[in-house]
């Protein structure tokens, strides 16, 4: 069992699961930065990111935006191999 110190909760805790939607360095990030519980807690926030905004998935733009809300909620700050879109 891996902990980390989580970036949004600010606790020690069990890291984020090691299988994640995400491309690989974005992935790696979330793993050594965000616990268990904040990451359950972004799944469900994504849902209401995804309806909210209206992304279109077809849309290469709809996925950076996802990606940059996602590092807001939990305060990963930017990621150099993500860009975001504003």
């Amino acid at each position: 069992m891996t902990t980390v110190d989580c970036s949004r909760c600010k606790l020690q805790a069990e890291c984020a699961p090691a299988e994640l939607p995400l491309p690989p360095d974005l992935a790696k990030l979330v793993q050594s930065r965000v616990c268990e519980r904040c990451w359950k807690e972004w799944q469900d926030m994504e849902v209401m990111v995804i309806n909210e905004l209206r992304l279109n998935f077809i849309e290469p733009a709809s996925q950076e935006i996802l990606h940059s809300k996602m590092r807001e909620f939990l305060e990963l700050g930017g990621c150099p191999s993500n860009r975001t879109a504003d």
